[in-house]
């Protein structure tokens, strides 16, 4: 078994922006997504008693709990808990305890996947300090993560942010037949984070644009068996205008569009020397559906783009489910002038750069 005694084990994870197919990955759609450099991180060490004993000074908060037996949840998505019942039921044992602090950069509830980074860090430091002591390879990590955050409380919710957060880089995600990775390396250069300050509910948003496109495919299988959201065309949408209401077709033709967007930044972002502009270009177009045919955008958050744009940005979107929470604008060139146009919007600026994924380190114990 692989022992820290009073070593110091530091794990880490960074956020993510979804920089294509936003709102595409829980219909088995492709996402392109990107690690950044905003980070939570746990540091401690094993104890002897068989708790978990986590600070959390970010929110001014405590958890306490038994690693032994099956592990009960105490509040709406319980993710210590619940990485550890993961944990479990793939077969990791704990025989000892871990203290450890958890502090983060990334901004929590606002699109940058906080709560995923959380869960894949954890679930990171448990494979660490587990009796089976092993480090896992990213992809699983995500994997555990995804069952503890989402399957574990039957979240709405796609793989895009674990996949992410673990793998780091930019990465295209597909889902489908079967989950599949590809690692792109374009050298897009820096990007400038918002915080709008606006509350989101990330769960009511994904729920609601979740159900009604699953609704309307649900309704064209009925008459067209063969109905794919993989396969239809934007010119074939109004055949089945007859079946759907003005709303429905208008949401279809706008999840197509996205996907559309995204099969072309995988091409640009493939090439030996990316055309930035292009990329801002398709990230303009991305968000233009977003707000108007998916609506969770917000009039601050269109304000903090059209300046970041106004500043000499390439292009900017806002990020994450929606509601509020954050946007980013693609600003490799002039990302300090960009961040003050942001800021004059009343946004929380961050300039950063693509990450890499989740990391773990053992420190020796001063």
């Amino acid at each position: 078994m692989k022992r820290y005694n009073n070593n110091i084990l530091r794990v880490s994870s960074p956020g993510r922006i979804c920089l294509f197919g936003e709102h595409q990955d829980y219909l088995n759609l492709p996402v392109i997504a990107s690690a950044i450099s905003l980070r939570i991180y746990i540091e401690g060490h094993v104890n002897d008693q068989g708790d978990a004993v986590i600070h959390l000074p970010d929110i001014d908060d405590e958890e306490t709990f038994s690693l032994s037996g099956q592990i009960g949840y105490e509040k709406e998505r319980d993710y210590f808990r619940s990485s550890v019942n993961v944990m479990k039921k793939h077969g990791y044992t704990f025989s000892r305890g871990m203290e450890c602090t958890v502090k983060g950069e990334i901004p929590i509830n606002a699109g940058t996947s906080s709560s995923s980074a959380l869960v894949v860090t954890w679930i990171n430091v448990l494979a660490r300090v587990s009796d089976q002591g092993i480090s896992l390879p990213p992809e699983v990590v995500a994997e555990h993560a995804y069952e503890a955050e989402v399957l574990e409380f039957s979240e709405p919710g796609g793989m895009m942010d674990h996949y992410s957060t673990a793998v780091g880089g930019i990465i295209f995600l597909d889902s489908y037949p079967e989950i599949s990775v590809k690692r792109l390396t374009p050298g897009l250069g820096t990007f400038v984070l918002g915080n709008s300050g606006e509350p989101k509910d990330t769960k009511l948003i994904l729920a609601r644009v979740k159900n009604q496109i699953q609704r309307v495919v649900k309704e064209l299988q009925e008459t067209y068996p063969d109905f794919s959201l993989r396969t239809v065309g934007e010119s074939e949408i109004d055949e089945y205008a007859g079946k759907l209401k003005n709303e429905q077709v208008e949401l279809l033709h706008g999840t197509v569009r996205n996907r559309d967007i995204t099969w072309n930044a995988l091409d640009v972002l493939s090439r030996p020397n990316v055309d930035r502009t292009r990329v801002g270009e398709l990230i303009n177009e991305h968000h233009k559906v977003l707000r108007d045919t998916l609506e969770i955008s917000t009039p601050k958050i269109d304000r903090m783009i059209a300046a970041s744009l106004e500043a000499g940005a390439y292009g900017g979107k806002i990020n994450g489910s929606g509601g509020g929470g954050c946007m980013f604008a693609y600003a490799p060139e002039n990302p300090l002038k960009v961040k003050e146009a942001i800021e004059k919007e009343g946004g929380e600026a961050y300039i950063v750069n693509v990450a890499e994924g989740t990391r773990s380190e053992v420190l020796e114990a001063v």
